[in-house]
């Protein structure tokens, strides 16, 4: 799938994955471990916010939701009324070389091809700050497959497996790496991975 179709899959089933998801779970304390360690009044940019209520929601300071889906951000609106919302591809974020204190990205950045990916690790690289922290999670697997079906349409999903994440991710310039599993807001354990510069 390109873009432009993940993002019309996004749109199709923005309502269904914001209704079954559960608002709560263990990974949703680790956004209290990134914002501990951020200064007051952080700025945190969440990539693949969808309607917000899972991570945008519990961010504070100035909060900027970025999602590809323009329904996903129409219901994050009803959300987190006092968030910045952008619509935008994670690969070209439009905003300024280090303008952010720290970005998270659930359950995101495996939506995007698996050869597009190190492109958004050095955006999430360029627009945090140089004390800046990554919070997002990491894949378990190798795959680059469409699921029919799923959340009652078709999803895109791709990812290099967990090492050459990890990988990835260094190379963007992400030195510190500390993970740390969870549950997920589906009810499974992920893995994340808290990432930042030395």
């Amino acid at each position: 799938m390109d873009q432009d179709a993940i993002r019309r899959a996004w749109d199709d089933i923005a309502e269904t994955y914001a209704r079954r998801r559960d608002p709560t779970g263990s990974d949703a304390d680790l956004l209290d471990d990134l914002t501990a360690d951020l200064p007051p009044d952080p700025t945190v940019l969440d990539v693949g916010c969808g309607d917000g209520a899972r991570t945008l929601a519990n961010l504070s300071g100035e909060r900027i939701g970025l999602d590809i889906s323009r329904r996903g951000l129409e219901l994050a609106r009803d959300t987190v009324p006092d968030a910045h919302l952008v619509q935008a591809d994670m690969t070209a974020v439009p905003l300024a070389d280090g303008s952010v204190d720290a970005v998270t990205a659930y359950h995101a950045v495996f939506h995007v091809p698996r050869d597009r990916q190190p492109e958004v690790y050095r955006e999430f690289d360029r627009v945090l700050s140089q004390d800046g922290t990554l919070l997002l999670t990491l894949p378990s697997g190798r795959f680059e497959t469409v699921r029919e079906g799923w959340m009652g349409g078709r999803m895109f999903f791709s990812s290099p497996g967990r090492d050459r994440t990890l990988d990835h991710l260094r190379d963007a310039g992400f030195d510190t790496l500390r993970t740390e599993t969870a549950t997920d807001p589906l009810g499974s354990r992920s893995e994340f991975v808290f990432a930042g510069r030395a």
